[in-house]
């Protein structure tokens, strides 16, 4: 099937693409990668009457190193995150990065369209909230800086404006003595995760766990920061017991609903599954080791 007819308007800059969304109307979309838009469009569930190309904006890609944080131009690929050396070095957005989809899409798909998707199966939102995060907007009122928690409202709504863009996405890097891990249960490489865990905690000199934040993904119309969950690693030595409790809390926050990926009984226990693995991987990275972590997938 084809898609629609529509015009096509290859933008300059983000304030040439703001005012092009002006011009052209409610039913003109950006495109940058593609990987969530295009598919809709040939399936004619999305009929945009125009779409506006910010791929050949000058230095939307870049991966910047600075001031203690990490940043992402909205363009950054996937592929671009997995090989950095500077993303290297917070191990979890590695894991996220490395695992989405195949390699086409990664080499296609970008940070900033998948977070202005909000697709509660994606990725990276339950990364980046595992993490302290901020997305930086502009639009014709200017740019705005939000926490991605404030980002995020709904499956498929974020707090952008109709004719806001997102141009940079910025992690700040963890304390010393920190470690994460991003984990996620796949029936193959190219469809979407039944579920996904992402932890990040910090570690004191006797291995008691000073912070941690736990996220749960493809389990919730958003993705659930597990709350209590880290209340039971928080101040406690990590051992098999504190783990366990935590895996009990997630179990009760996760939200799954039945479908075709398995039943809600079947993904709270996967959840907590990936929880209690994802705790162990980011207690040995906190510690310094060297660990694999990343997507699993049926039968492997």
């Amino acid at each position: 099937m084809y898609a629609y007819p529509f015009s096509y308007h290859r933008a300059k800059s983000l304030a040439e693409a703001t005012k092009l969304l002006q011009q052209l109307g409610e039913e003109s979309r950006v495109i940058a990668g593609g990987q969530s838009l295009i598919p809709l469009m040939k399936m004619r569930l999305a009929r945009p009457s125009a779409l506006i190309d910010i791929n050949f904006i000058p230095d939307l890609s870049e991966i910047k190193n600075q001031n203690g944080e990490l940043r992402f131009g909205a363009l950054a690929r996937h592929t671009d995150i997995e090989i950095s050396e500077y993303a290297a070095a917070i191990p979890i957005l590695h894991d996220c990065a490395a695992g989405i989809a195949d390699v086409q899409v990664r080499n296609q798909g970008t940070i900033g369209g998948s977070l202005a998707e909000a697709d509660p199966s994606g990725d990276w939102a339950a990364t980046l909230l595992a993490l302290e995060t901020s997305v930086v907007c502009t639009g014709p009122q200017g740019e705005r800086s939000l926490k991605l928690e404030e980002f995020f409202k709904d499956a498929y709504t974020t707090a952008l404006g109709r004719e806001e863009l997102v141009r940079e996405v910025i992690v700040k890097k963890p304390p010393k003595n920190s470690g994460g891990a991003y984990l996620a249960f796949k029936r193959s490489a190219p469809v979407y995760a039944t579920a996904s865990a992402a932890v990040q905690l910090t570690l004191d000199a006797k291995d008691t766990c000073k912070d941690a934040r736990i996220v749960l993904g493809c389990v919730g119309l958003t993705a659930i920061r597990a709350k209590q969950a880290e209340t039971e690693l928080r101040s406690k030595r990590v051992d098999e017991r504190t783990i366990e409790r935590a895996a009990d809390a997630v179990r009760e926050a996760a939200e799954p609903q039945s479908d075709m990926r398995g039943s809600v009984d079947y993904k709270r226990a996967l959840v907590a599954a990936l929880v209690k693995r994802a705790i162990g991987i980011a207690v040995r990275r906190a510690r310094g080791e060297r660990v694999e972590a990343g997507h699993e997938y049926v039968g492997r």
